[in-house]
């Protein structure tokens, strides 16, 4: 059997409107298991670790956000995309979120597909945020606030990894089988 696994995380818009458990269904549904869950207060040492991004995605981010937000066009590019980093930071701290790990075959990639796109104005009905979220970079922007994503999914395996160890000790990943282990990994 080949599986992987992937960290989702339920952003505390998504805890606070009561629609953990909905969202989650539905990554079981397709056959997902989850190997780890908690509810935690999101610090700013573990935020950090998370939201790390180097001076070329704060620069490329930032002149970004230079653009949408009208800013002096000699503002500091890297300073802009650090404050996108803060808000979004400070944004994850409004609540308890929800961790996970979800394990299963192609794992990063269904949940990718399930969540949608972070632009919600692109994000399709029958997608986690094109159902459940209807913000858009507008109205982020124009609110001083980052765009409500409902939810955290890792973008590709390497990521995934890392971001688990930065959530979950391992020990508290679990290793189990479901009866419908059998027929989502069947060999004839």
């Amino acid at each position: 059997m080949t599986t992987e696994k992937t960290l989702v995380l339920f952003k505390p818009d998504a805890v606070q409107r009561g629609i953990v458990g909905e969202i989650l269904s539905r990554f079981e549904k397709i056959g997902l298991k989850i190997v780890a869950l908690k509810m935690l207060d999101a610090g700013e040492e573990i935020l950090a670790k998370h939201y790390y991004k180097d001076e070329e995605w704060l620069i490329k981010k930032g002149k970004g956000i230079i653009e949408k937000k009208n800013y002096a066009k000699d503002y500091d590019p890297k300073k802009a995309g650090q404050e996108i980093l803060d808000g979004i930071k400070t944004d994850m701290r409004m609540s308890p979120i929800i961790a996970m790990v979800l394990e299963g075959h192609n794992a990063v990639a269904v949940v990718k597909k399930l969540t949608g796109p972070t632009d919600i104005e692109q994000a399709p009905p029958g997608t986690i945020r094109g159902d459940y979220s209807h913000d858009t970079y507008t109205l982020a922007n124009i609110s001083n606030r980052p765009n409500i994503t409902i939810i955290h999914a890792t973008d590709d395996t390497k990521e995934s990894e890392k971001e688990i160890e930065i959530w979950f000790d391992k020990n508290e990943i679990h290793s189990y089988k479901k009866p419908e282990d059998e027929i989502h990994y069947r060999k004839l």
